[in-house]
Formats: structure tokens, sequence, C-alpha cells
């Protein structure tokens, strides 16, 4: 995450303004509020919902690759130390501390610190939910207390943070500073979920006291004034977390502030339907335009939908690796549909796939349409499962593209990057999109084995699979009387030929297309069995601009080949943002048939692993799921040439 300094070209973009639309009404016009996100919500969406979540409360991870993620984050959260993360806002205070400060981005003299303590608060609260641990909320609960304490003691302006308000200043005076509205926004979405999960009625009001000194202070800035300041530094989610605030409260000077931190010089060009990325940094970009979606949803201005929509639609289709992520060296560097030349060490930042997942989620609510679930699938397999060790659930920042490379990850008391903050909450949240439902049907969407309890329903459904390790998943039903439901299975758009359903063992005599849902419309009753049949074959993924490099997927998992160990040590893999510069060499595949099943084949003792055969140069390799590799170089990408083709060049930097 940079730094970002304004740039005098981009004034011309002011003169749109900002409009700040009048809120529609407050909460008294919504008999029976329902959001998208929290169940404590006072204020219902302004649009039509076709695909509600559940709360993380409701849904309980079965044993799997996504359980052992989360078991071993909620080990890690529960070695920091309250008092270690409290230590600077302490000092910020004016009171004593005699902790000892974590260090990397959290070390008292860094101007980012505190964003962790925020993320602490939202993967605390996430575990809680998850797992209904005592412990994990229990400090989570201290550190909110001793956030309010620290409030207290700056005063009655509501101001809170682990650095001076001096830091506001220079953010408002255009003078040089990290990110402090970014970290704001951690510190204040941590506390709203410390609200929504584990009922703290203290942090909601420490939430609402700093959303009170952010409207006095951004009111004495005009529109030009503060896009000029937007653009000056990353204001991370601003307008999602205060629009958050707004449906929680039904306070209308909160969604007014966040339309305040639209940043204009992004959204101008969308609305336009043009794609003016290259050059922008990915993980300021992302989290502005989830505000947009916070924003549509809660005030229904139209314009705000065909932002984040066609944005969701450029980014996933133009700029996105085969993993599901995307960005190099924190940015998108080149024209749209020209990944050529970035495969890199610096790519794919963790941030940026989290913060993509958060907007698809956004956008599978509104339209229940499989392609987004699609997307979620491989991004959450490829982007962020394979991105925690697991020797010690240790996170990765940048997941190295380049072919030969290896991944680095954080140390557990001296890294504290934005990627360990997101880290902490990918992990945690795993069962927040496996289902949806509207009044009267159930949307199953992710494949990942696990149990959904609908207390409104009386329904209860367990979902058992080892997918991808095996081509399809089981629902069985357990319902408290017979329940008239329709039961909505997602078709991936990559399942092979011979797919098919059973009810109760008994052929279902119907399937989908592929990337749709299979409504399968009856009355359940307890004992219940759905088995689902998704087959899966092995296809290449080019790379964007580039017809001679290509991945290799299965199903929706990107695979991979072990390059063997050479050079890892300790040292370079640990506490680093991403691998060196020193690749080792890989194979080009030198292939009969553009079909990967005529020369990948499968490893029959070992599930989701295979070979080339004959057409590796100079030798074949076994693939295996990329989320499944650690401790030693891969490659991701291939070239790949047909007969009379000449060697691709290689990647460069």
């Amino acid at each position: 995450m940079k730094n970002r300094i304004s740039v005098a070209c981009l004034l011309p973009l002011l003169v749109f303004g900002l409009s700040v639309p009048a809120v529609l009404g407050g909460d008294e016009d919504v008999k029976t509020p329902r959001d998208t996100m929290f169940a404590s919500a006072r204020i219902a969406p302004r649009i039509p919902i076709k695909a509600y979540s559940f709360s993380l409360k409701q849904v309980r991870l079965l044993p799997g690759p996504f359980k052992d993620a989360m078991e071993r984050d909620l080990a890690y959260l529960l070695s920091l130390d309250p008092d270690r993360l409290l230590h600077t806002f302490r000092l910020a205070a004016g009171l004593p501390s005699s902790a000892q400060p974590y260090g990397g981005w959290e070390e008292p003299d860094g101007e980012l610190r505190g964003h962790s303590t925020g993320h602490f608060l939202s993967a605390c609260a996430f575990l809680y939910a998850s797992t209904g641990n005592e412990k994990i909320k229990a400090n989570a609960e201290y550190t909110v207390a001793g956030m309010a304490e620290c409030q207290r003691a700056l005063g009655e302006s509501g101001y809170l943070s682990a650095y001076p308000e001096e830091f506001f200043d220079r953010v408002f005076s255009v003078r040089r500073v990290w990110a402090p509205f970014y970290t704001l926004h951690k510190i204040m979405a941590g506390l709203i979920d410390m609200y929504e999960y584990c009922g703290s009625a203290l942090a909601l009001e420490v939430a609402e006291n700093i959303a009170r000194w952010i409207k006095s202070r951004t009111d004495l800035s005009s529109n030009r004034h503060m896009e000029i300041v937007l653009n000056h530094t990353e204001q991370g989610g601003m307008n999602e977390v205060l629009s958050n605030l707004y449906s929680i409260t039904g306070n209308p000077d909160h969604l007014a502030t966040a339309r305040r931190f639209d940043e204009r010089h992004y959204t101008e060009p969308l609305l336009r339907f043009r794609d003016e990325l290259t050059g922008q940094h990915v993980n300021s970009f992302i989290p502005n335009i989830i505000g947009t979606a916070r924003e549509y949803e809660l005030s229904a201005d139209r314009s705000l939908y065909n932002i984040a929509t066609y944005f969701w639609k450029q980014v996933t289709r133009a700029r996105t690796y085969a993993t599901g992520g995307m960005s190099n060296h924190e940015r998108w560097r080149t024209d749209p549909y020209d990944l050529a030349g970035e495969l890199g060490t610096n790519t794919q930042e963790s941030c940026c796939t989290y913060n993509m997942l958060k907007l698809t989620r956004h956008l599978f609510n509104w339209e229940a349409e499989a392609r987004y679930a699609d997307y979620y699938e491989r991004a959450l397999f490829n982007g962020i499962l394979s991105t925690q060790n697991p020797e010690d659930g240790m996170m990765m920042y940048h997941v190295a593209m380049m072919p030969g490379m290896y991944k680095t990850f954080m140390a557990p008391e001296d890294s504290f990057w934005c990627c360990t903050g997101t880290g902490m909450e990918n992990h945690a949240k795993y069962g927040d999109s496996i289902y949806f439902h509207d009044d009267n049907g159930l949307y199953v969407s992710l494949f990942i084995a696990s149990e959904l309890d609908w207390p409104e329903k009386g329904l209860r459904v367990r979902q058992e699979t080892r997918f991808p390790e095996e081509a399809g998943t089981s629902l069985v039903f357990d319902a408290d009387e017979p329940l008239d439901l329709a039961l909505r299975i997602r078709i991936p758009g990559w399942i092979a030929e011979g797919g098919r359903i059973k009810i109760n063992g008994e052929e279902f005599g119907a399937f989908a297309s592929p990337g749709s849902f299979l409504t399968i419309r009856r009355t359940w009753t307890a004992g219940d069995r759905v088995d689902v049949s998704l087959p899966m074959d092995l296809r290449l993924e080019h790379l964007l601009g580039d017809p001679k490099t290509a991945a290799v997927l299965y199903g929706p998992v990107v695979l991979a080949a072990p390059l063997g160990s050479e050079g890892l040590t300790e040292e370079k893999i640990s506490n680093e943002y991403a691998p060196s510069g020193d690749p080792v060499s890989v194979p080009v595949f030198k292939v009969p048939d553009p079909d990967p099943n005529a020369w990948i084949l499968p490893v029959e003792s070992a599930p989701v692993t295979f070979e080339t055969r004959g057409v590796g140069d100079p030798r074949d390799v076994t693939l295996i799921p990329f989320y499944k590799l650690f401790g030693e170089r891969y490659s991701l990408y291939w070239t790949i040439l047909l007969p009379g083709q000449e060697e691709a060049e290689q990647p460069r930097l």
C-alpha cells in the first residue's frame, strides 16, 4: 500500500463536484428491515434484493481445508496481546502503557499504526460468530473497552486513533502523510463488526463518536477540496463504513458523510463506461467501489449501480490473473486485456482479492447470478486459501505470478502489513458466502463442507463434501416439519459434461446449463438428501495479451507445479512482502493438441494431481492445486507451443 500524492492534472475532474442525494426517509417507513449485511440494521436496502446473506452465526464449517485455515487463524488471533495492540492508542491519548509494542507497520513511529487493531476486532468478531469461542470474544471486548477509554481521554470531539490528530491536519492541508483515513476505516469497521457479532453496544458508541468527529472535519471542506484530499492519500473504504453505520443507526448524517468520500476521479469515467484504470493504485480503488455499491443499496441512486457493475465486469474480464487476483506492484500498470508483461514477483496483492470478494458479494445479493459465485469461488480457492501457511498460519502480501518463484509470509509480531490485517479477516469468515436466501428459496453458492441453521424456516442443512478432491457435494436436510422450499444449486461455468442430481437416491430428471442455478421446488422433510455430481476437466486459460502463455485449471482450481526448494531459507520466506527476483528455470510445454486433457493425465493414487506426459522441455512436471503448494518454488503460468510455433519470449518484469 503506497502513498498517493495529489497531481494538478486531476483538478479538471473536480468540476463535476460532489452531489449528496437527499436521504430517503428514516427507518419509520420500513416495517421489517432486512439488510444484506447486518442483522442489527435499522435501515433496509432501498433496492430489490434477490439473495440475502446469512449471518456468520448461522453457518458452521465442517472438517476440510477451510475449517483448518480458520482454526489456524483463531490460534494466531488468540496469540495476540490486546495490551500490545492498544499500546499506541494509549500513548496517543496520553495514557500510560508498559506493553511492548508490535513491530512492522504497528511500530510506534509508523504512520499506519492502529490499522491492525481494527482488523483484529473484525476478525475476532467473525471468529466468535463462526465458532462461539468465548476467549476470542473476551479479548476483543477488552480491546474495545481500552479504545473507549482512550477516546474519553482525548476529549469530547469523538476523535480516536493510534496517532495524533495532527496526521489529519496534514491530510487536509495536502502535506505528506501515509493514510490516516485508511486506518480509521479499519478501526470503525472493527467496532461495527463487534457490535454486530458480539453485541457490544460500547463498540457502536465509539464508532458513532468517531463518525461525529469525521463529519465535523469534513464539513469544513468544499467538494473541490475534498476531492483533492481524497486523491492525496488512501482513504480505504470510508464511504463503505459510514454507509454501514447509517444502516445500523438510521442517522442520515452518516450516509451524507459517506458520500463525501466518493472519489469522483475514480467514478466519473466508470459512469461513462470507460476503463481509465491504468496506473491506478488497486487497493485504493476497489474499497471505494465497495462503498459505492453499499451507497447504492441504501440510496437507490442508479448511477452507483452502473459504476459498481461496470467496474466489476471490467476488472474480472480484462485485468485479472487466472487465480482471480490482480495488481502488479500494487497497480494496474497496463491497458485492459494485456497482462503479457505482468508476471512479476510483486503481483496479486492479497488485499485486492479480499476486497474484490467483498464487492462480488454485494453484486450477488442484487442479482443472484452464478457468474458472481463462479468468480468468488475461483478467487477464494486460488487467491485466499492459497495465501495462509499451513505450518503456522502466517499470511502473504504479494503472490508471485512469475514462473519459478516461491511464497513469502509475514512474521507473527513484526509485519502487520495491510495484507496481514485483511488476512486475519479472510480466514475468519469463510462461512459468509456459502449460502444465501430469499423468502421462499435457498441458494447453495459454494461447495464447502458446512452446516446451515435457518431457524425462521425450522431448517438445518448439512453440506457433506470433499470438493474439489471429489467432484460433487451432498446436501442433507433436517426440517422441524415438512417445508415447501426452492433449492437453488449453482451449476458452475466450469462444469464438464455429465452433471446430474439425485434426490434420496433417485435421479432427478433435469439439470441446468453451466453458469446458472438449478432450481428444485418441492416439500422437504427431515432426512432428505440431494447428491450433486459436478464433473471437472482440465482446461487452459491464456494470459491476457499473450496467446502462448497459459495457466492450467481443473474446475475452478488453478494447478501449479512444485519445482523444488532450491535456495529457499527461512530468511528468504519470512517477513518479506514478495520473493526476490531469482527464479529457477521452468519447462516449456511443446504440445500436440490445444486440449490439455490430451497431454496432462491424472495420477491415480492422489486426488487432483496430474502429470504432463511427453511435452515438457526439458522435463515433464507434476501439477497440484496451488492452494496446497507450500515450501517449494512453483509455476502457475507456462509457455505452451503447438507444432510449428516458435518459443515464446520470457515474460518481462
